[in-house]
């Protein structure tokens, strides 16, 4: 199979189901936010420093290919080989920061991002995860949105805070208060 088809290169692109779209589409930047995200998602599992979070953070990356699936589908269709989003991947998500946050210093000020390339890209991971919510929650608007796509992204992003905290602590890199000027 050839990667391409030349069928794009006239700016259009087709959904799963046949329809053709715009690339500029909200459809198509909803899932392609949704697959910036999967590799930033990606890079942070190549860090030695997150080697305990590796099994989730690629957990991870099958439940964005998922949720990508559901947006590049066509509204209205349905394919077998899309498998339906397990609510239980929330549960996991909020176990995980439930486990690191256990071990962690008490929060009692908003954090700077940064402190450790590790820590900046983890932050950015979690704003990239903030766009593509804020790119689906604009979708919903318009267009028929799975349930629970909303609603993962969200604790995804929370789960990449919380990870970029437990990140600061196993590099030793200090976590800076965002304290506003008086």
């Amino acid at each position: 199979m050839k990667i391409y088809t030349r069928k794009g290169d006239k700016g259009d692109t087709g959904l799963l189901g046949g329809k053709r779209v715009s690339k500029s589409d909200l459809r198509i930047e909803s899932y392609g936010t949704v697959d910036e995200l999967n590799s930033h998602i990606g890079l942070l599992r190549d860090f030695d420093e997150l080697r305990d979070q590796k099994k989730l953070l690629i957990q991870i990356q099958h439940q964005l290919f998922i949720i990508g699936s559901h947006l590049a589908t066509e509204p209205g269709k349905s394919f077998d080989y899309v498998p339906d989003l397990d609510p239980e991947e929330i549960t996991s998500l909020e176990t995980a920061m439930d486990t690191m946050s256990d071990a962690l210093p008490e929060m009692r000020h908003f954090i700077l991002p940064g402190g450790h390339q590790i820590v900046s890209f983890v932050h950015i991971a979690r704003c990239v995860c903030r766009r593509a919510e804020r790119d689906v929650i604009r979708l919903g608007k318009s267009e028929s949105v799975p349930d629970g796509i909303i609603s993962y992204l969200n604790r995804l992003s929370d789960y990449l805070f919380v990870l970029s905290r437990e990140a600061a602590k196993q590099v030793g890199a200090e976590e800076v208060p965002w304290l506003p000027r008086k």
